[in-house]
């Protein structure tokens, strides 16, 4: 591997499609937007609401909506955005999320022309403030049982928005404790007695002054654990009379006399379709937490290389943070699968923008495909960031845990990240139904269980693909010896079949314990499922697994520079090492592995740790983070320490410790 790598390459790279977009928020957002440590909640919601306000009009997540509108019709653009905003501060990001990927993007997907025309220009340009009001105090994964309803009158040709009892109120609703005027409401439509389903409504919620319009009870969510510019709450409705052309109805219409009419029949595949739509801010939750843990990562291995610990009998100088074999093991596996999730990301949200950037009718098979991948990286993304900020604030040691150095608020800003936009476990096991249900289109009928009422109304048909670069991870697998042994741990083909085998043998095992369970539980169908859930669980995650080693490879094809591209692949083996050794337990149980081939692959990790040590700095400085983005003391004031230390050393001072 050489020893220089051209930085700016690695950079080019890794800002891919959107670089224009990205380099704009770095020349754009400066230390006006910088999160201010130590406010109150109530200085935080003033600032992000009036940052918010100050973005610059080439920045921002409104990029998605067409042109007419005030966007630039970009989806991936919209996506990247938030990307960076995150970095910079999250509530920014949460607070923009809200306003145009939720709230603005809800209104684009779910209505028509003419609340397009209506809404769509004062959403964009924040002239409206609007919040997506679809949890609920006791619905929150389970969308499609919310207990709100929304009652149509043929009579007075309005629906009859209604909150039945406390735990159907909209709980933890972004924008709404504050700034929000209006709400994209979801609720059950009822219409001549008859239910259909969730739909969405838009729906006004305060006056001119700011006032709660009359019926609408707001409140304030309470304190959080972290994004303080952002201002949740929670909203109840008593019987609020909402106009029948306030129905988003794209995907169901409702005449005047009450006639319900739909493009899409069937009321779970439709209330899917309108999800589906959606998928957006998912998108966007995981490529910022995946942002976030890039600015951790970032200040954790630049305090490394600063802070030096304890000395040696041979040395005068104390010892770097990040020449430590236990610090290398902290930071570099991480900093590996935060390159893997980026190129997953990378190749998603282009997908993103493909599906639904164009003007044509959406691909259904294309858009499963998309809602899957979605929230299996988002619970891989968001889960890793969980740890990884973690592992840095303890890496930084005590000045990690001091406000001043930025980890504290990435750490109390991300935590939520597993929770909303879908529940991390819940996703799993859309992901993993996916894959049950792809395995039987491909193989035939998981019998008994794929009859189960329980299932089959969850379940989605859905059969999923190789990543980008099929052609050349189909070379390298074809490529591999027949004998394990004999393969080299390092040999890209043997990692892609390892990884492969072990979702095909995980997904075939979850098979034959549903198919058990139907033949002896045949009238329990929540019970066939629920006995084997945490079986499909490690399936959807080694599913993940797979596709983000793909997406890395993917990454590596597509990369020219030879220096780059011998780094990127030592940074791919530490990757799927690291992956396998954390797994190595199953390979050893499934007879995969010999132990001396289980040892030999935490050599090989060892090594690979040195190999990379030199480069540790450059690959943080890839993600090319502005300098005052990190916003951290640690990083201005250690080099000033140093050289305080050093020149009392120079003077003879006993009491100074050379660093």
């Amino acid at each position: 591997m050489p020893d220089q790598i051209d930085l700016a390459r690695l950079r080019e790279l890794l800002d891919g499609p959107w670089a224009k977009v990205r380099n704009a928020h770095r020349d754009h957002l400066d230390e006006r937007f910088l999160p201010v440590y130590g406010e109150t909640g109530d200085q935080a919601r003033e600032r992000i609401t009036r940052l918010l306000g100050e973005l610059p009009a080439e920045l921002g997540m409104a990029s998605a909506f067409p042109t007419e509108y005030g966007g630039k019709s970009d989806v991936g653009a919209s996506i990247i955005a938030s990307e960076m905003l995150a970095q910079v501060d999250l509530s920014l990001m949460v607070k923009a999320g809200v306003q145009w990927g939720l709230f603005g993007g809800a209104v684009a997907a779910l209505g028509t022309r003419r609340h397009h025309d209506a809404y769509l220009r004062d959403i964009v340009s924040g002239t409206i403030f609007g919040c997506f009001a679809m949890t609920e105090t006791g619905h929150g994964s389970d969308v499609q049982q919310l207990c709100t309803t929304c009652t149509y009158d043929p009579q007075t040709q309005t629906f009859d928005l209604h909150t039945p009892h406390e735990a159907a109120r909209k709980d933890y609703i972004g924008n709404a404790a504050r700034d929000g005027r209006m709400a994209v409401v979801f609720a059950q439509l009822i219409t001549n007695g008859r239910r259909h389903g969730v739909h969405a409504w838009l729906v006004p919620i305060r006056d001119a002054q700011g006032n709660p319009l009359p019926g609408v009870s707001i409140g304030d969510a309470g304190p959080k654990a972290g994004l303080l510019g952002v201002d949740n709450g929670r909203l109840t409705f008593d019987h609020v009379q909402v106009p029948r052309d306030m129905l988003l109805d794209r995907y169901g219409q409702v005449a005047p006399d009450g006639t319900y009419s739909s493009p899409i029949e069937n009321d779970s595949r439709r209330f899917f379709t309108m999800l589906g739509t959606l998928v957006r801010g998912r998108v966007s939750v995981g490529g910022a937490a995946s942002a976030a843990t890039k600015s951790a990562l970032t200040i954790a291995v630049r305090y490394g290389d600063i802070r030096r610990q304890f000395g040696t009998p041979d040395a005068e100088r104390e010892v770097l943070l990040n020449d430590y074999l236990a610090h290398q093991r902290k930071l570099l596996p991480a900093l590996a699968t935060t390159y893997a999730l980026h190129f997953a990301q990378t190749e998603l949200v282009a997908a993103l923008s493909e599906v639904q950037g164009g003007d044509g009718p959406v691909d259904d098979h294309r858009q499963r495909e998309l809602e899957s991948r979605a929230a299996g990286l988002k619970a891989a993304q968001t889960w890793h960031a969980t740890r990884t900020i973690q592992m840095c604030r303890e890496a930084c040691g005590g000045a990690g845990y001091l406000a001043e150095n930025r980890l504290p608020s990435l750490k109390a800003d991300t935590d939520v990240f597993t929770t909303f936009e879908g529940d991390n476990t819940v996703l799993l096991q859309l992901v993993a139904k996916g894959l049950l249900t792809g395995y039987r289109d491909e193989f035939g009928s998981l019998d008994g269980w794929g009859r189960a009422s329980f299932v089959a109304e969850q379940v989605r048909e859905m059969v999923l693909e190789r990543t980008a670069a099929r052609s050349a991870i189909e070379r390298l697998i074809s490529a591999v010896p027949g004998r394990d042994e004999e393969v080299a741990v390092t040999d890209r083909g043997w990692q892609l079949k390892t990884f492969e085998d072990r979702e095909r043998h995980l997904l075939d095992g979850a098979v034959r314990r549903l198919r058990n369970g139907a033949a002896t539980k045949k009238d329990q169908p929540f019970d066939i499922f629920n006995d084997v859930q945490d079986h499909v669980l490690t399936v959807a995650a080694a599913h993940i697994d797979r596709v983000t080693l793909e997406a890395f490879v993917a990454g590596i094809e597509d990369t020219a520079d030879p220096a780059v591209r011998a780094l990127l692949c030592r940074v791919c083996d530490l990757y799927a090492l690291s992956v396998i050794e954390a797994n190595k337990g199953w390979f050893l149980e499934h007879g995969r592995f010999t132990p001396a081939r289980s040892k030999a692959i935490t050599g090989v990790v060892n090594g690979l740790l040195k190999e990379l040590r030199p480069h540790l700095r450059t690959l943080v400085d890839g993600f090319a983070i502005p300098d005052t983005w990190l916003h951290a003391a640690i990083l201005r004031e250690e080099p000033r320490r140093q050289e305080a230390m050093a020149a009392q050393a120079a003077a003879g001072d006993p009491q100074a410790v050379l660093p």
